[in-house]
């Protein structure tokens, strides 16, 4: 009991003390499960009246009234019969949530991050959208965000970084995002555990082995899911010993010196099942300096029997990404290649150690817990653009947004020294006057952060009967502590071709550059229920809500900073903030018919300003979007308040030859007191600010078709989101933005009016796609998503010309050479289409006193301002799998 010992204490022990009666009674050796079909092979038809059928035959005799169309009842645990084997499955009510995609509207849901809460997807007052290992082995996809991508219809990766390793999810308008200065609105489980970084609320998609993935849920929002999940939550259940048999190799090569392996394997024995995947990828870049270097894990012990089911599983990794951000378009209507400023790398790390249980304590009462330790740790660098100017005697500086003076002698060419700002005049530095003279200068911004999290949930349903009804209860409680050691710094450097910069050991001080180190801590606590009941047979009711309390300090470690008379600063930064709220839920679902079921819902969620937010909220005191840390006035909690209505269905013909299952989906959505992140004139600096309310609405519509040869699949979703106050916003860099109101007026703004657009988020989405089956063992498939136009960030007032839509086209296909070998081959972005994923502004000005590559007045003469993240170009890569 080594894990008794480390911080998860007494969560970890309980699970472990709690299984070991349960073991002892069931350590009688049992014949392993059947293999489950490899990935590779068709999945079966799911076919609803055949379902129907089984469930009525199984039906106690008091039950025999039932329509013979009625909805699936509240599923309820099977008694177990004496005589049964002790390698019987886990009932619905122990078997964590594993649907399929069979069909995008048939199987069960979780009503709650923590397994053990499954209805039936006919009871669920929310829409459902899927993905799955299958999904993975059909497209090829090595990322979570492009799976969901491809599938879920309202979900679309953004990518303001220029790497799909650190890209991010947008579902309707939210935004789950690596970045920090990006508004979560997405709360993200991986079995139970949430994996919002602690700090602010970001999630590292790359840390997660695309196989050693079983499937991934995504619901609207629903305030069960806890903070953040005011656009709703993604749910990923991971593989192991009892859902995975076997063992799979897997290795690719293409484009852009990209090399791939990847390898799985489990196995049951008796009670116990075991799975472990590793997954390594190095990859070039399709830009300068875009190399990345991928190292990731999965491993997970589980027991199972018949009244139970633990599992012990570790998610490691350690990534190193470039990630060359935005670039001016003038740059890149030379080369698609080509980079602005840099270096920009993310080195990442991360370990994760979770305990999870399900325990049928009775025929009725299921109950269920989860507990864990992660630890985050990121070093990150980021080369930026100095604003520069020329003064005289290292006098009163004129324009306070000049950050580094070259003070000339008499003569223009007479470099005397370098200075740079501290507030109302230049402190000089040292440095030869012939090395001032031959260099322009720039900055390396850096960032530490060390977080570490452990917490745990328990939950119990009991499905009794309620007043003679069909009912299920769910409540149960969560608790997250975490604890960051956050810290930056700037360095001065020197510009080399290519926008490089080089740092030349000088650490900076100064308002904007001054080191900074801060610790914080948190504490989230969260009671939640639901409770569903069936009034009739085709008619459900779902009641619930959540109660949440966050809790965050921060403690400013930084070096007193030192204001004009010499005399430190007050300490604003350090203290508490507290904030709580209850938020409930209400939906109905109705079958219209076998098959067809309409369902609608109301839910309010809340997001706490993470103490990213907090510690960055001044606009009179910008930070390096990444640092984060200065004294600021509090923010309000964003809440959200969400209508959902939609139809769901699944037709099956022909002798379950063919099966169809659709949906379609619309929601209204309105923030109150919205977060953004907002420009400062210092290239790379920002501050947090409320920002009122903001709405996002829209349809969603899903449509999949498969028989035993063909799968095709099509989606749209439409989401208007826009902002519903008049604003000025600042925007520094944006080329029509007018003198903001005072007392701001030395700054430039844009002017936001309701009915704005909000930038990043694209109002038409579109996908299709398919696979046949040529021959038995030759598939052929294509992918293809289309989205319209974005705004630009920087341009809330909706002044310019937008980033333009796109239509991007997959090709993957894949050969089985024995039952175990299968060659395969991809291509990305078959028609080489150029598009930008991401836009804003720079400064062109400060760009060309930097530029050291590119013609003269490149850089000035470009009146649009405009910088966008290019979108990789055609690329292709053939691999081989072996399966066993």
């Amino acid at each position: 009991m080594k894990l008794c010992v480390s911080r998860i204490a007494l969560a970890t022990c309980a699970f472990g003390f709690l299984a070991l009666p349960t073991m002892a009674q069931d350590a009688a050796p049992k014949a392993a499960e059947p293999a489950p079909p490899a990935a590779d092979q068709l999945p079966a038809v799911d076919v609803v009246q055949q379902k129907q059928k089984s469930a009525k035959k199984a039906a106690p005799a008091k039950k025999k009234s039932v329509a013979k169309k009625s909805a699936p009842p509240i599923a309820e645990p099977t008694p177990v019969a004496a005589e049964e084997p002790v390698d019987a499955p886990a009932s619905a009510a122990t078997a964590p949530v594993r649907p399929g995609t069979g069909s995008i509207t048939s199987g069960t849901v979780n009503m709650s991050p923590v397994s053990g809460s499954d209805l039936p997807i006919e009871k669920v007052p929310t829409s459902v959208g899927r993905a799955s290992s299958e999904d993975f082995n059909r497209t090829r996809e090595t990322g979570i965000q492009q799976a969901l991508q491809s599938t879920v219809p309202g979900v679309f990766m953004n990518d303001s970084q220029g790497n799909a390793f650190q890209g991010g999810v947008q579902f309707r308008g939210f935004e789950s995002s690596p970045i920090n200065g990006a508004p979560q609105g997405i709360a993200v489980y991986q079995n139970g555990t949430r994996i919002n970084e602690v700090f602010g609320d970001v999630v590292n998609w790359d840390f997660i082995p695309s196989n050693a993935v079983d499937s991934i849920t995504v619901l609207g929002s629903n305030p069960v899911y806890g903070l953040n999940a005011i656009g709703g939550a993604i749910g990923i259940t991971m593989r192991d010993g009892f859902n995975f048999q076997g063992a799979e190799f897997d290795t690719r090569a293409g484009s852009y010196g990209r090399i791939q392996g990847s390898a799985a394997a489990g196995a049951q024995a008796g009670n116990w099942g075991i799975f472990g995947a590793v997954e390594g990828i190095k990859d070039s870049g399709y830009r300068d300096f875009g190399d990345s270097e991928i190292k990731r894990m999965y491993a997970d012990l589980g027991y199972r029997s018949s009244q139970s089911e633990f599992h012990l599983s570790f998610t490691g990794a350690k990534n190193e990404v470039g990630v060359t951000a935005a670039a001016p378009d003038v740059i890149l209507d030379l080369d698609w290649g080509n980079t602005f400023t840099s270096p920009q790398i993310n080195e990442n790390e991360m370990a994760m150690v979770q305990l999870s249980g399900v325990v049928k304590a009775t025929e009725r009462l299921t109950l269920a817990g989860q507990a864990y330790y992660r630890r985050f740790r990121q070093d990150k660098i980021d080369g930026n653009i100095l604003d520069q100017a020329n003064c005289a005697d290292n006098d009163d500086i004129d324009d306070p947004d000049e950050k580094v003076c070259v003070n000339e002698g008499d003569d223009d060419d007479d470099i005397e020294a370098l200075g740079v700002n501290e507030g109302d005049e230049f402190e000089e530095l040292e440095l030869d006057e012939d090395f001032i003279l031959a260099n322009r200068f720039g900055v390396i911004d850096k960032v530490k952060q060390d977080n570490e999290s452990f917490g745990g949930s328990v939950q119990a349903v009991d499905r009794s009967t309620l007043f003679g009804f069909r009912n299920q209860f769910l409540i149960g409680a969560s608790w997250d502590h975490g604890e960051v050691n956050y810290g930056t710094e700037s360095e001065l450097g020197v510009f080399q071709p290519r926008f490089k910069v080089r740092g030349i050991g000088i650490t900076l001080d100064g308002d904007d550059f001054f080191p900074r180190q801060i610790d914080t801590t948190s504490d989230y606590f969260g009671v939640y229920f639901t409770n569903t009941t069936d009034l009739t047979d085709r008619l459900a009711l779902t009641l619930g809500g959540r109660y949440n309390y966050a809790r965050l300090e921060l403690d400013n470690k930084s070096a007193p900073a030192l204001d004009d008379d010499d005399e430190p600063y007050e300490d604003n930064l350090t203290g508490s903030h507290t904030f709580v709220r209850f938020n409930p839920t209400a939906g109905l679902t109705y079958q219209l018919a076998a098959g067809l079921t309409a369902f609608g819902g109301y839910s309010e969620a809340n997001r706490a300003p993470t103490a990213a937010e907090l510690s960055c909220a001044d606009p009179e005191n910008p930070c390096l979007i990444e640092s984060l840390l200065v004294a600021d006035p509090p923010l309000a909690q964003v809440v959200s308040k969400t209508f959902e209505i939609g139809l769901r269905g699944n037709v099956a013909t022909f002798g379950r030859e063919h099966a169809l299952s659709w949906s379609l989906t619309g929601f209204h959505t309105r923030n109150y007191d919205d977060i953004i992140s907002i420009a400062d004139e210092q290239a790379g600096r920002g501050y947090f600010d409320n920002v009122g309310q903001t709405q996002r609405q829209g349809v969603e519509a899903a449509l999949q078709y498969r028989n035993r040869s063909l799968f095709t699949y099509a989606s749209y979703s439409f989401t208007d989101a826009e902002f519903r106050e008049n604003l000025q916003i600042s925007a520094p860099d944006n080329p029509i933005a007018d003198d903001c109101p005072a007392p701001a007026d030395d700054a430039d703004c844009v002017f936001v009016s309701p009915g704005d657009r909000l930038p990043g988020i694209p109002r038409h989405k579109f996908k299709a796609g398919f696979n046949y089956y040529i021959t038995s063992k030759w598939a052929f498939g294509s992918d293809m998503i289309a989205a319209s136009d974005q705004v630009f960030f920087g341009d809330e007032g909706n002044d310019n010309d937008r980033l333009a839509g796109f239509a991007k086209f997959n090709l993957h296909t894949s050969y089985q050479l024995t039952d175990n070998i299968q060659i395969y081959g991809l291509v990305d972005n078959v028609f080489d289409t150029r598009y930008g994923l991401f836009g804003t502004y720079y400064d062109n000005e400060s760009a060309e006193g930097a530029n050291l590559s590119y013609q003269d007045d490149l850089f000035e003469d470009d009146a649009s301002h405009r910088t966008k993240v290019p979108a990789p170009p055609v690329t292709a890569y053939g691999g081989v799998k072996v399966r066993f």
